[in-house]
């Protein structure tokens, strides 16, 4: 954001979601998805006066402006999508076409959570013991050796610990299952949005009028891949999780390729898009590898004017 407004080329917006940063604490109703945020970010536009705007969206910020896409084609001029989460949601699906594992989507939402990261991030936890905030950004955001520069990584790490962690904010309510993990979404919170029990973004492949579509991703993210350490079937598969039903029933959630299967529908249906793969990059190009972010982002933004 400061690189680019840096050019003198471009006015940027960069809004908190509810529930973090500066922004009020709303409840969040997952069974609407990612409404809740692509309505919010509507209702900025709006005050602002943006009839039509370029929009970046990074890992669940991708999801957003997905079904902002969806739900406001007309005002977008590109649509930027940066490491995005599936459009079938995280966890709790099987194949490209975003099957469910199980009718509850057992698996995904707010279980997916380490109960000791979400104590240690209500508590402002600036440590690096294994589950702390720190950690978790220096270990799973960026392709490890890299760190950022210690004044840059106290802001990132600030900015992570601005999250509320209350009852309908994140990380979500959790009911239990029958079904392995034993645990699914409830309804309300953050992490429940992506469950695939309420979110299922296919239907961007039909959306009129068709934005050009940047995709940008890592090589290396460990969060959203077609073998993700995030992902209960993976962790499963490797052992982690115990008591994993097997492939047939619960296989690690291809990701990627899901994401590709929409975008390719998307092409197919008269639109198009543009995928870039970045070498020895984790889950945050804009912060790994932000010069070519940079020049890849701009010129095809200003190829979309």
């Amino acid at each position: 954001m400061l690189a680019l407004a840096a050019t003198g080329r471009y006015k940027i917006y960069a809004p908190d979601m509810r529930g973090f940063g500066d922004s009020e604490t709303l409840p969040v109703d997952a069974t609407r998805g990612v409404r809740d945020f692509s309505d919010d970010l509507a209702s900025l536009a709006w005050e602002r006066g943006l009839a039509s705007f370029h929009l970046f969206g990074w890992s669940l910020g991708g999801n957003i402006v997905m079904q902002y896409a969806i739900d406001y084609p007309e005002t977008l001029r590109s649509l930027t999508l940066q490491a995005p989460g599936s459009p079938f949601g995280f966890g709790g699906t099987k194949g490209q076409e975003g099957s469910l594992t199980c009718p509850d989507a057992a698996g995904s939402g707010g279980g997916m959570i380490n109960p000791d990261f979400v104590k240690r991030l209500a508590r402002g936890d600036r440590g690096s013991e294994q589950a702390s905030p720190r950690t978790v950004m220096n270990a799973f955001y960026f392709k490890p050796p890299l760190r950022a520069a210690p004044d840059r990584e106290e802001i990132y790490l600030t900015s992570i610990l601005s999250t509320r962690v209350i009852p309908g904010n994140y990380p979500g309510d959790i009911i239990p299952s029958p079904n392995w993990p034993n645990f699914a979404p409830g309804a309300r919170g953050v992490v429940n949005t992506v469950s695939p029990k309420y979110m299922n973004q296919g239907t961007l492949a039909n959306i009129r009028p068709k934005p050009p579509i940047l995709w940008l991703r890592g090589t290396d993210d460990q969060i959203i891949s077609d073998m993700s350490l995030s992902d209960i079937g993976f962790l499963g598969q490797v052992g982690i999780v115990p008591g994993w039903p097997g492939a047939k029933v619960y296989p690690p959630q291809p990701m990627v390729s899901q994401t590709r299967l929409v975008l390719d529908n998307y092409r197919a249906n008269g639109g198009q898009y543009r995928e870039v793969i970045l070498a020895k990059c984790g889950h945050s190009p804009h912060i790994e590898k932000q010069g070519e972010v940079l020049e890849i982002f701009t010129k095809f933004v200003d190829a979309s004017q």
